[in-house]
């Protein structure tokens, strides 16, 4: 459990880290702004099927109208994952939860491997939002879990 709650950890200094990359290269690219939105809706759709909530309420690839709006649902997430994480103990990291993807389609899976789900998903859009970065010559924000350990 120690292990998932750093990671956690890391998950929202890095969302916050790619968001004040963003930020300071005043990209205008659809795309990139779409993609850092998904990672940000993919959170709070997790955290929904996490909470024995629906998620089709949810639309993973919309544009994003601005990057306000992505890092407040950043922080929304992070509030809420604290929460849940905070409350959960480590023998229902192996509880099975059942959701409906956004296809419609039944599945079951642990609230372990959901968990790694939102955390790798993240990282690596992150690191292909810090590629385009660097394609627009912007600084790409260190979002390495080492760089956050070293804190």
């Amino acid at each position: 459990m120690k292990t998932i709650l750093s990671m956690m950890d890391h998950l929202y200094w890095a969302d916050g880290r790619i968001m004040d990359a963003l930020e300071a290269s005043h990209t205008k690219d659809a795309e990139l702004l779409k993609l850092v939105r998904h990672v940000a809706v993919a959170e709070q759709v997790w955290l929904s099927r996490l909470q024995g909530k629906s998620s089709m309420q949810y639309w993973l690839w919309e544009e994003a109208e601005d990057l306000t709006a992505v890092r407040r649902l950043f922080e929304a997430n992070a509030e809420q994952y604290r929460i849940y994480v905070q409350e959960l103990e480590e023998s229902a990291l192996d509880r099975m939860v059942d959701y409906t993807t956004q296809s419609g389609i039944p599945f079951q899976t642990s609230v372990r491997d959901i968990l790694l789900q939102v955390l790798l998903h993240g990282q690596y859009h992150r690191g292909q939002i810090n590629r385009a970065l660097r394609m627009e010559a912007a600084e790409p924000a260190p979002v390495d879990y080492i760089a956050f350990s070293r804190l």
